[in-house]
C-alpha cells in the first residue's frame, strides 16, 4: 500500500485479483498472499467473498476497510431480498459500493474491489476503486501483479467465451503474477457465478486447469 501527494497508486496493493465476463457467467480470481509492506502475515488469505445467491466480489487494500465494505454489502443485499422479493442486481450492488466510498470522503476507505455476478440481465462486472469510481468492464485486474495478469488475459481473452473456456485464462493471469510479484502468492482461489449461483473450484480443479 502506498499514499502520494496525487492520491492513491491503486495499483500497489500487494495483491493480483481477476475478473472475466463470459457469455453465460463470471470468473473471479485471487492470489491468497496478504502482505503488510513486504512482511507476509498470511498465507491463506481468502479475497473473494460471496454477497449474494449470484453476485461476489474480490477485495483488494487494507482488511479492516474491506471487511467493513463487504459486510454493509452483505447486509444490505439482505434486507433487499427480505423487503423486495428478489435480489439485488449487480449494478445495484456495485452503485452501492461506489456510494459507501464516495461518502466517506475526505477520508478514504483503502479498498478496491471487482463486483461480478448475473442477474435478469444476464452477466456483469464492475471495477470500484477506493475513491468510489465505478465502470463496467469485460475483464479486469487489480493490485500490484495487474500488469502481468492483463498481458494474459489481453492475449487470450475473447468475449463469445463461455465460463469453461475461460477459466485457464483466468488461472494462469494470476499464476502469471504470482510468478513475478512479489505481493501475490501462495495460491489460487477461483469463483464462478453463472444462473446456478456461486461455485468455489477445489484446489485440485485449479491444479488441472493449470496443469491438465
Amino acid at each position: 500500500m502506498e499514499l502520494n501527494f496525487k492520491g492513491v497508486n491503486r495499483y500497489l496493493t500487494g495483491t493480483t485479483t481477476v475478473g472475466l465476463k463470459c457469455r453465460d457467467g463470471i470468473i473471479l480470481a485471487t492470489d491468497r498472499r496478504v502482505t503488510s509492506g513486504y512482511f507476509i502475515a498470511h498465507k491463506k488469505g481468502r479475497k473473494i467473498d460471496v454477497i449474494d445467491e449470484r453476485i461476489a466480489v474480490t477485495i483488494a487494500g487494507a482488511v479492516a476497510d474491506a471487511q467493513r465494505l463487504v459486510d454493509r454489502l452483505k447486509a444490505e443485499a439482505r434486507l433487499y431480498r427480505i423487503a423486495n422479493g428478489k435480489p439485488m442486481s449487480v449494478r445495484s450492488v456495485a452503485s452501492l459500493a461506489s456510494l459507501l466510498l464516495f461518502n466517506v470522503r475526505p477520508n478514504l476507505l483503502l479498498v478496491h474491489i471487482i463486483v461480478g455476478g448475473v442477474d435478469e440481465g444476464g452477466a456483469a462486472l464492475y471495477n470500484v476503486d477506493w475513491f468510489g469510481t465505478l465502470t463496467e468492464e469485460k475483464y479486469i485486474a487489480t493490485g500490484s501483479g495487474f500488469q502481468l495478469a492483463m498481458g494474459v488475459i489481453e492475449s487470450m481473452f475473447r468475449e463469445d467465451m463461455n465460463v469453461k473456456e475461460a477459466l485457464p485464462i483466468a488461472v494462469k493471469a494470476v499464476r502469471a503474477a504470482m510468478m513475478l510479484d512479489p505481493g501475490s502468492g501462495e495460491g489460487i482461489d477461483v469463483v464462478t457465478v453463472t444462473e446456478e449461483g456461486v461455485k468455489n473450484l477445489t484446489d485440485e480443479e485449479v491444479r488441472k486447469i493449470l496443469y491438465g
